[in-house]
């Protein structure tokens, strides 16, 4: 139910959070840059793309900018301060961290044997159940109607504890849905783009009527002034669209089907020239 005063926490709140925050940040930022240097070290004809590393760390601002003050500490007293803190941790960072190709990355900076390793729990059968959209999905924008539909988002606010673990929630459920939809790194199990589109679409759609609902007050049980959810709505309406887009972009420029099916052809044509064997060489998605 909206519509009463439900106070979260002062203007201290989310000083604690900070204070953990900061360092996380630099440690996960420069963790980054350390692996990008030694990408280039290891293979400098190859190297590692500077506007790869941009966008990771555009993510990490982006972060930066949800789990600092003033945004954090606002957002334990005010609706429209935690609508913009989860937009920006759930939706716009994880576009920029995924679009960073991390796993990629780190199996370029390790050594053979860690690489294969990595790869061996990459292609794990749990590991590709939870890189599929459809559970992505799931963790994602499902949970979202659970947490404003239920009282569990005045339960999380109301404890430090569980306040952070929605907050990583957010991060982790988002960067996996951005993965499995439009990341670069490699997912075996990931179907088509048409299907991503329409897993996508899905996504979409319960965010507009969950939006819809949160303006409206229909089976919402957040408790906080009206005008404050009214207006966390509209930001997550506009807000989640323009993130959604980004990705749905994201993906349709990684596809070129006819440009792959060239770059494939002129491939087994050198191979050929080249003395070797006609293959069938494996898609990037997983696909044969």
């Amino acid at each position: 139910m909206t519509g009463t005063v439900h106070q979260h926490g002062d203007g201290a709140a989310g000083l604690p959070e900070a204070v953990f925050a900061v360092p996380l940040l630099i440690a996960v930022a420069g963790g980054y840059l350390f692996a990008a240097h030694r990408a280039r070290r290891r293979n400098p004809v190859q190297g590692w793309s500077r506007r790869r590393t941009a966008s990771f760390l555009a993510g990490s601002a982006l972060l930066a900018v949800a789990l600092l003050p003033p945004t954090a500490a606002t957002a334990h007293a005010d609706f429209r301060a935690h609508m913009v803190q989860h937009m920006l941790i759930g939706m716009y960072a994880p576009l920029g961290l995924v679009s960073a190709a991390p796993v990629t990355l780190l199996l370029r900076s390790l050594r053979p044997g860690h690489a294969r390793r990595l790869t061996s729990v990459l292609h794990s059968a749990p590991a590709r159940l939870a890189a599929h959209p459809a559970v992505a999905l799931l963790l994602g924008t499902g949970t979202l109607v659970v947490l404003y539909c239920t009282p569990l988002y005045d339960t999380a606010m109301a404890h430090p504890a569980g306040h952070r673990l929605m907050l990583a929630h957010f991060l982790v459920s988002g960067c996996l849905f951005a993965h499995a939809v439009a990341g670069p790194d490699p997912a075996p199990a990931r179907p088509g783009v048409r299907a991503r589109l329409v897993y996508l679409g899905v996504a979409i759609a319960v965010h507009a009527l969950l939006a819809q609902a949160l303006y409206g007050g229909f089976l919402i049980d957040v408790h906080a002034p009206v005008d404050q959810v009214r207006q966390g709505a509209q930001i997550m309406y506009y807000g989640g669209d323009i993130a959604e887009l980004l990705l749905a972009g994201v993906l349709m420029a990684t596809w070129r089907p006819e440009r792959r099916a060239r770059s494939a052809a002129r491939g087994r044509l050198a191979r050929v020239a080249a003395g070797g064997t006609v293959g069938i060489r494996p898609d990037p998605n997983g696909r044969p």
